[in-house]
């Protein structure tokens, strides 16, 4: 049976992989592929009230990253229908390419350290595609923000899932992880701008024409003040409160929704209708949301076969070295999801092998963290970010997961040399 599920995820993976070829789309191969997974572990053996447990129990894991892609999509999108990133992008003056390039890719790495990779993914991908109008343009910046945004995520523990992950388990503090990998993250965000660089020197943009909305200034600004404001109040929501990031992204959702009535109260229903919460809910990306559910569902099927747990103790025995065990974990982590992973590596090794604050757990938050970026659906900010711009999956492969391996070898060097020095 675990021969078969792993030929059924190889066989879903190449049809998510081959979208555009055969014509069917990703979300549609994504959730065949987690039920077959699931169908086949149903009938492996195990007891059947067990396997039930089993998918309930990760379908909770599944959910609170899907509301959260909900609910911080649908502000993203409240912002985008107000004219909030105008706002935004009146005030970048630049029609350098190569200067917009370095401006998103600054931004995104630091604003993903203070809310996460996902968030930060989403907000960055939309008000790129109010700036550029040429497809092909907006997929190179697109690419690069899914780089920048895991490799700022990476060294805050709130940054990723992975490390924040490692802080709750007290394999990592929060002060230490951020000084051991800021200089490491930023050699992974670094490199791919400094390759990307040169393809766009010397090039100008326009704007995209903006189409215009009831909507005044100051309105507009209210709703931008507020999306953003609230957004970076979901990572404080979560140390105050204790409970998932999802719940602070629901909440920043039902207030916005209440700012968003009272201002346009007094409209018309024509006027006002278009600025609805609902409306915004219409016009979000579901299919990439399903697409999600259904990778997610088959990497869980995975690890309720233990193939997860089983790899981990392969690279462990096989490699013994932690640096090649980390390095492994990382580039595995493109292409099933790191948090399994990580969870199983904090299953086999106990604080006493490696210590709160050891180089083993930092370089791991490294590695999972940025090694996602090789491949599009390797992280949760590369499925967001192809969901909005509708990223070809072997385009990506092709063009960008050189540059994402470039800058992931980068932060490993510098994480080495670090070490060694210091």
């Amino acid at each position: 049976m675990t021969t078969l599920v792993i030929i059924v995820f190889i066989i879903g993976y190449l049809a998510i992989a081959f979208e555009h070829p055969i014509k069917l789309n990703k979300a549609a191969a994504a959730l065949l592929t987690g039920v077959f997974c699931w169908t086949i572990y149903m009938f492996s053996g195990v007891e059947k009230e067990h396997a039930v447990e089993e998918l309930l129990h990760h379908l909770g894991e599944i959910s609170s990253i899907l509301f959260f892609l909900l609910g911080a999509m649908t502000i993203v999108e409240l912002i985008d229908s107000h004219d909030g990133f105008t706002l935004i992008t009146d005030k970048i003056k630049t029609r350098s390419k190569t200067k917009l390039l370095w401006i998103i890719g600054i931004i995104t790495f630091f604003l993903s350290s203070l809310l996460d990779n996902l968030t930060t993914a989403i907000v960055m991908t939309s008000l790129t595609a109010k700036l550029l109008d040429e497809k092909n343009d907006r997929l190179w910046f697109t690419s690069l923000i899914i780089i920048a945004a895991n490799a700022g995520g990476a060294f805050s523990p709130l940054g990723d899932v992975t490390t924040t992950m490692l802080w709750i388990g007290k394999q990592i503090t929060a002060q230490n992880i951020i000084v051991q990998l800021f200089l490491p993250s930023i050699a992974v965000c670094i490199v791919p701008l400094l390759i990307i660089t040169p393809k766009f020197r010397n090039q100008t943009f326009t704007f995209n024409n903006v189409t215009s909305t009831a909507v005044n200034k100051k309105e507009a600004n209210i709703i931008l003040v507020s999306g953003i404001l609230l957004l970076l109040f979901v990572p404080v929501f979560k140390m105050l409160t204790h409970l998932p990031p999802f719940m602070g992204v629901l909440f920043a959702l039902g207030i916005l929704w209440i700012v968003v009535s009272v201002i346009h109260y007094k409209k018309p229903l024509d006027q006002k209708q278009k600025l609805t919460v609902t409306h915004a809910l219409e016009k979000i990306d579901t299919p990439s949301i399903l697409f999600f559910l259904g990778i997610l569902l088959a990497v869980s099927a995975f690890q309720s076969f233990g193939i997860l747990k089983q790899l981990a103790t392969f690279l462990d025995n096989s490699l013994g070295n932690f640096y090649l065990i980390g390095s492994a974990l990382g580039l595995v982590s493109a292409i099933v999801d790191n948090v399994p992973l990580v969870a199983a590596a904090q299953g086999m090794y106990d604080l006493q092998t490696y210590p709160t604050d050891h180089y083993f757990w930092e370089f791991m938050a490294l590695t999972t963290g940025t090694g996602g970026s090789a491949i599009i659906i390797g992280s949760a900010a590369g499925v967001a970010a192809m969901g909005i711009e509708n990223i070809d999956f072997m385009w990506y492969l092709k063009k960008i997961s050189w540059i994402a391996l470039a800058g992931f070898i980068a932060g490993i060097l510098v994480f080495i040399l670090q070490t060694k020095i210091f």
